[in-house]
């Protein structure tokens, strides 16, 4: 079926308007990467736009060679992997029992639960909560600071929901109790919604920095986007006072790109395998069957 003049002339401007939204969204990346192995003069004097002007590895050497890049990169990994851990736990055991249509008080507990994405007692509450909890300066604190994200669970429950009840009938009537349903039916069934919530709790874990920053005095406990909102934002790194920004080696500007590139390296390693589940993950999840 042939186009009409104005279906071709719309179907241009929404590629036009695709390829800059495209563009916006990952200049900043790429700016990011071409600085970290541009000279620093030509990055602190602008001349890096498109292209990487040189090639330097100073400051990724720098960075490499700091002893606390690596204690901080290692908590990072640590609260990520163990932090996304904890929360699908807890996620997957408050969105099965809510998927079911039997439970007593199910209303009740999901607008309560729903509530929390509206209302919250605020920062300085919060705070005093984990202080009285003894979790300042505590990787728990970390490991069950907000663990749990509302708009996961109901995700999940909703994907539960469209899980046959004649499987869960069957099942009961072979004698299985809900643990076994939950484990060798629902969870096999819901792979995709898995590794999307998964990956969603992963990313939200490993760019984490505000609470870490509020809760954790001891730095060695503390992640490495900490450190890097102190390049960015203090725009200085003298954790160990022996690092010294010599123009004619680096400038601050290439060790904050540098130690970007680390951070987000694993990111961009891992979402290629995860992100075949995102639209699967997501699409089934919000229909309701």
């Amino acid at each position: 079926m042939s186009r009409t003049t104005g279906e071709k002339i719309f179907g241009a401007f929404n590629v036009l308007f695709m390829l800059l939204l495209v563009f916006v969204t990952l200049y900043p990346l790429y700016y990011v990467i071409i600085s970290a192995f541009s000279e620093p003069m030509a990055v602190a004097t602008g001349a890096v736009t498109l292209l990487p002007v040189g090639f330097e590895l100073a400051s990724f050497n720098k960075v490499i060679g700091m002893e606390n890049i690596w204690t901080a990169y290692g908590n990072t990994i640590f609260y990520a992997v163990f932090g996304t851990l904890v929360s699908m736990v807890l996620t997957i055991l408050g969105a099965y029992p809510l998927s079911k249509r039997r439970m007593k008080g199910r209303k009740v507990i999901t607008f309560f639960v729903l509530a929390t994405m509206w209302f919250s007692a605020g920062m300085i509450p919060v705070y005093q909560n984990f202080q009285n909890l003894h979790l300042l300066d505590s990787r728990l604190g970390i490991l069950l600071c907000f663990a749990v994200d509302t708009f996961n669970v109901i995700l999940l429950r909703t994907f539960f929901e469209n899980v046959p009840d004649s499987m869960e009938e069957s099942a009961k009537m072979d004698g299985a109790s809900d643990w076994v349903i939950l484990t060798r039916i629902y969870l096999p069934l819901s792979v995709s919604a898995l590794a999307t919530i998964t990956m969603y709790y992963f990313v939200a874990r490993w760019n984490a920095y505000f609470w870490s920053m509020l809760l954790l005095k001891d730095q060695s406990l503390v992640p490495l986007q900490v450190l890097l909102k102190k390049l960015i934002v203090e725009v200085s790194y003298n954790v160990n006072e022996a690092i010294d920004f010599s123009a004619n080696v680096m400038t601050e500007q290439t060790i904050v790109y540098a130690t970007i590139v680390i951070a987000v390296l694993p990111m961009l390693v891992l979402y290629p395998f995860i992100q075949r589940f995102f639209v699967k993950g997501i699409m089934v999840g919000a229909i309701k069957g």
